[in-house]
C-alpha cells in the first residue's frame, strides 16, 4: 500500500512539472494527501472486486466439477451376474418353484396318508419321483454355489474399479454415483446370498419330506401285508390222540 501511495504521489508531481516551469504553482498539501488517499481507496476497491470475481469464478468451476457425471457404470456387470443365477433357478428340474403348481405336486407326491385305492406301482412311481426331486434340488443348489463362486472374481474387479473411481472423483456427483454403485454391488451380493440360501433350504426341505413319505409308504405296505382279515391263531395239535 505504501508503494502504491508513493507511485501516485510521484505521478502527481511529474504531472505538475511542466506547469512549474512556466509559472509558480501553489500546491495545497492537504488536497494532495486527500487526492492520494482517494486514489488509494479506489485502488483497494478495485482489488476487492477482482478478488470477488476470482472467488465467484472458482465457485463456478467447483460447481462444474460437482455436476460432472461419472464415466463408469457397473450396472451391466451386476445385472449379468444376477441374471446368471436366476437362469439356474429357472432351469431347475423337479418340484416347481411356482407356488400353485408346487402346492399341487407336493400334495400328490408327499401325501399325509395313502388310501387303499392307491396301487403299489403308483406308490413306487411316486417314490422314484420324490427321489428325483431331492436329487435335482441338490443339483440346483450346487449349481448356484458354483455360480456364486464364479461371481466372486467379477465382484472383486467391479469393487476395485468403483473404489478407484470414488477415490479419484472430481466432484460430489461423481462421488455420489460411485457410492450408489457400491451399494448396488452390495445389494446384488445380498440377493445372491438369498438365492443360494433358498436353493439350499429347498433341497433340505425336499429331502426331509421324502423321508416322511418313505415312512408313510412303508406303513401302508406293512398294513397291506398284514391284511384286514382275522389273524391266524396257533393251536396245539396232539398227533397221538386216538
Amino acid at each position: 500500500m505504501k508503494k502504491t501511495l508513493f507511485a501516485i504521489a510521484a505521478a502527481v508531481l511529474v504531472g505538475t512539472m511542466p506547469a512549474a516551469q512556466a509559472q509558480w504553482v501553489v500546491i495545497d498539501p492537504t488536497n494532495l494527501v486527500q487526492n492520494i488517499m482517494t486514489a488509494a481507496r479506489a485502488l483497494e476497491q478495485i482489488n476487492n472486486q477482482i478478488k470477488q470475481l476470482q472467488n465467484e469464478a472458482q465457485m463456478l468451476m467447483n460447481d462444474a466439477k460437482n455436476l460432472t457425471s461419472l464415466d463408469f457404470s457397473a450396472l451391466n456387470q451386476l445385472r449379468a451376474a444376477l441374471s446368471a443365477t436366476n437362469q439356474l433357478i429357472q432351469q431347475a428340474q423337479g418340484l416347481a418353484f411356482n407356488v400353485s403348481q408346487m402346492e399341487a405336486e407336493f400334495t400328490r407326491l408327499y401325501p399325509d396318508t395313502y388310501s387303499a385305492s392307491t396301487s403299489g406301482s403308483q406308490m413306487a412311481t411316486d417314490a422314484r419321483t420324490r427321489w428325483r426331486n431331492s436329487l435335482e434340488a441338490l443339483r440346483t443348489a450346487t449349481k448356484v454355489q458354483s455360480q456364486a463362486i464364479q461371481n466372486f472374481a467379477s465382484d472383486e474387479q467391479t469393487l476395485t474399479d468403483l473404489v478407484n473411481r470414488s477415490q479419484s472423483a472430481v466432484g460430489a456427483l461423481q462421488a455420489t454415483q460411485a457410492t450408489n454403485q457400491l451399494l448396488a454391488l452390495q445389494s446384488r451380493q445380498a440377493i445372491q446370498a438369498q438365492q443360494l440360501q433358498i436353493t439350499q433350504d429347498r433341497a433340505a426341505a425336499l429331502e426331509q419330506a421324502r423321508q416322511v413319505a418313505v415312512q408313510e409308504r412303508a406303513r401302508e405296505v406293512r398294513r397291506r401285508f398284514q391284511g384286514d382279515g382275522t389273524p391266524y391263531t396257533p393251536t396245539t395239535i396232539n398227533y397221538y390222540n386216538p
